[in-house]
């Protein structure tokens, strides 16, 4: 934002600033301490050079073709310190270009050297040209056609006299109607002479207020009683052999919890055991939803306690060895003898090679080679837990007593999970390649296939990679027959190579044996920019379903649901289901006279969706499917507000920005006339920006306000990006709201 301080800043507050414009100026402006164009356009980083040339027309006041310092300091001090007014006839002045204008062959190009003095009003085609500049700045994409609607609707509403023109009286009227942007108004872009924030007040930390245990109570109280059980453990192996040396000590301790901890892994990796529990009241206690980082958790500690393990045996074995006087360190390493601890001695040579196989599990399971497009190789890496539980039954003599229960369960699930998922050889029916190389899959589904909105499945397609399985949410909803959709978007070896593949069948031919050309053909149906349509029959199987934290939704009186990007996928499947189930409920009794009704099969009284999105092309992935459901509601509850839907264009510029605020009032203009948003086409309006989830309490529109309470406690479901998780889950923290991540 632009540097805006109080109207009414102290002398030394109003100094301080000063000297921060000084300092941005020098660190962008040439030897002749003057900031020319080029170097104006580089500083605000903006997309479009119309507003810049603008901009630096209004700053450059003596029309030398450079800006000094005193012009800056000039300009910005009108800005920041004046009134409504002075704000509004700067952004009348950039509106009203006259014949400064000239186009270019890639767009409008305006000579800065002459401040434009402009006539005094916009015409039509000044307010057309400028609109289109706001198209291009904030990422928005619309035919010459909707261009001129928009144009259309703000000049009409505007011109109060039906004059032809829009002065500046009327535009400030217009503005007027409006609440929050004339005092907010701003130039976002020049960000660099923003001042660093004043350091935030120390104020509790957040793990110790309510809100953080109602979050995280269950998880909390089960990592506390998981490290006690370790100490215990720990302490009770090291006391029993106490009298053999401290590090035996040490090395039996760790060695006990590594048979814990070993075996417990193999619970965590049950799938259909921890999907069945989520449907118990078990849920309610035990941390099933982070069941993937208690795997990591544990993966960690076990590669901890078995390096400390080893270590201390090896401090042991080099203190008999010197003791012993004939046999050096490496005999008692890598030479298996009577003794020795294991089968057949062998304790230290299976130790050493389990400590570089954990090592190695560890190396290749970090985020940069997982998500750094070589997931094979974590895949292939992490299979050698098998190799690891066979040498912890050769190299611990009791560790057959820790797995045979979760071993035994994780062998049957395997031999389940395989019989199921290669029993019925299913086929990919249809194919649709969707922008930002997202591929939509529709797959045959099997009689027997019975799944919950927000569930998740293991995908095989043989043509691609014959062993690899990798999972992807079921985006359709459980009351479709026939077939199960899923949205793949090619970021690593395995998706991008489907997404090619789907493009271009006749290049990439199916690895292996050549009879496995007939497990696949194509037939193209349609091509359209960005996307391509096609009907196929392609060999897969899947293996699922899988449960994850958004089957609490339905058990939900209010349902907060945040995707962002590709996020979306999970929410696809349960919007449908919840409007299936909305509409059964309103056919069978009149809800809006029975608002405390409780459904068995959903308790929800309330849905906000909040969509994220960084540029508007993603919003083509399920826009159909929101257009469907906001129908099905106005046909079942005209002005019903069961289902909100909030969309959110984090690449637009918002209405408090000079370069956006003409076309975000014209397309609030023409959404209110025509009931349709002209971005997506639907009847909620899409917002430009982030949401402002600290302000998410007040004012109306807001999702995650409290006055949403009286539906019902709130809770969030979110998918996306980690880092937006934390953001979202320290606000519901704040808010008192439970909070639960798609996480698998």
């Amino acid at each position: 934002l632009l540097p805006q301080a109080p109207s009414a800043m102290s002398a030394g507050e109003d100094a301080a600033w000063l000297r921060w414009v000084a300092k941005q100026f020098e660190s962008i402006a040439g030897e002749d301490r003057q900031i020319h164009l080029e170097e104006f356009k580089a500083a605000l980083k903006v997309k479009e050079s119309f507003f810049a040339e603008r901009l630096f027309a209004l700053f450059d006041s003596d029309g030398s073709g450079t800006i000094s310092l005193e012009e800056l300091l000039s300009a910005l001090s009108l800005l920041v310190h004046g009134s409504e007014t002075d704000k509004l006839r700067f952004l009348f002045q950039v509106y009203d270009v006259d014949g400064e204008v000239g186009w270019g062959g890639s767009g409008v190009a305006l000579s800065a050297r002459r401040v434009p003095a402009g006539s005094g009003a916009i015409d039509p085609a000044e307010l057309r040209l400028v609109l289109r500049a706001c198209l291009r700045e904030s990422a928005v994409s619309l035919p010459p056609p909707r261009l001129d609607d928009l144009a259309r609707a703000l000049f009409e509403a505007a011109d109060k006299d039906g004059s032809g023109s829009i002065t500046f009286e009327e535009l400030r009227a217009e503005l007027e109607a409006f609440p929050g942007v004339m005092e907010n108004l701003s130039i976002s872009a020049v960000s660099w002479l923003k001042p660093p924030p004043p350091p935030e007040r120390s104020r509790r930390p957040r793990y110790l207020t309510v809100a953080y245990w109602h979050n995280h109570g269950s998880q909390l109280a089960f990592l506390g009683g998981y490290t006690s059980l370790n100490l215990l453990l720990f302490t009770l192996a090291a006391l029993r052999h106490a009298g053999l040396g401290g590090w035996v000590a040490v090395a039996r301790g760790c060695g006990q919890c590594l048979n814990f901890n070993c075996a417990f892994i193999a619970v965590l990796m049950l799938r259909r055991c921890l999907s069945w529990l989520r449907a118990t009241p078990v849920a309610q206690v035990l941390p099933l939803d982070h069941s993937v980082g208690l795997h990591q958790l544990v993966g960690y500690v076990v590669l901890a306690l078995g390096a400390v393990h080893t270590g201390a045996h090896v401090a042991n074995f080099s203190r008999l060895a010197r003791q012993d006087g004939h046999r050096a360190l490496t005999e008692f390493l890598l030479t298996a003898r009577p003794g020795g601890g294991g089968l057949g001695g062998t304790a230290s040579q299976t130790g050493l090679a389990l400590q570089g196989l954990l090592a190695a599990m560890l190396a290749f399971s970090s985020p940069c080679v997982r998500r750094g497009g070589h997931f094979e190789v974590f895949y292939w890496s992490h299979l050698s837990y098998v190799s690891v539980w066979a040498l912890l039954l050769l190299h611990a003599p009791n560790f057959w007593k820790w797995f045979v229960v979760p071993g035994g369960l994780f062998m049957l699930e395997k031999a389940v999970g395989l019989v199921v998922s290669r029993a019925v050889g299913l086929r990919i029916v249809e194919v649709n390649l969707l922008p930002s190389k997202v591929t939509h899959l529709v797959v045959q589904r099997p009689r027997s296939f019975r799944f919950r909105p927000g569930d998740y499945v293991y995908l095989n397609v043989p043509a691609i990679a014959a062993y690899e399985w990798h999972p992807f949410t079921i985006s359709s909803a459980p009351e479709q027959q026939g077939t199960i959709w899923l949205h793949v978007r090619a970021r690593g070896q395995w998706t991008s190579r489907l997404h090619e593949y789907c493009r271009h069948p006749e290049v990439l031919q199916p690895r292996g044996n050549l009879q496995r050309a007939r497990w696949w053909r194509w037939a193209k149906v349609s091509m359209g920019p960005g996307e391509s349509h096609r009907l196929c029959s392609i060999k897969c199987y899947i293996d699922g379903p899988y449960g994850t934290p958004t089957r609490r939704i339905f058990t939900s009186e209010h349902a907060v649901l945040i995707g962002a990007g590709i996020g979306i996928t999970p929410f696809a499947s349960i919007l449908q289901s919840i409007m299936y189930r909305y509409r059964l409920r309103k056919q069978s009794q009149d809800y809006k006279q029975c608002e405390s009704l409780r459904g068995e099969d959903m308790t929800l009284r309330k849905v906000d969706f909040i969509w994220i999105n960084r540029d508007q092309k993603h919003f083509e992935w399920f826009v159909s499917l929101l257009a469907k459901l906001e129908l099905e509601q106005a046909e079942q509850e005209p002005g019903g507000e069961f289902l909100e839907l909030h969309l959110y264009l984090t690449a637009a510029l918002g209405k408090s920005d000079v370069r956006a605020v003409g076309l975000q009032l014209a397309l609030d203009l023409l959404a209110a006339k025509e009931h349709k948003d002209s971005i997506t086409g639907l009847r909620a309006r899409t917002q430009p920006g982030r949401p402002d989830w600290s302000k998410a309490r007040a004012g109306s529109g807001r999702p995650l306000r409290a006055g949403h309470q009286k539906k019902g406690k709130v809770q969030v479901f979110f998918c996306g990006s980690p880092a937006l998780a934390k953001v979202i889950r320290a606000h519901c923290e704040r808010f008192g709201f439970r909070f639960f991540k798609e996480n698998f």
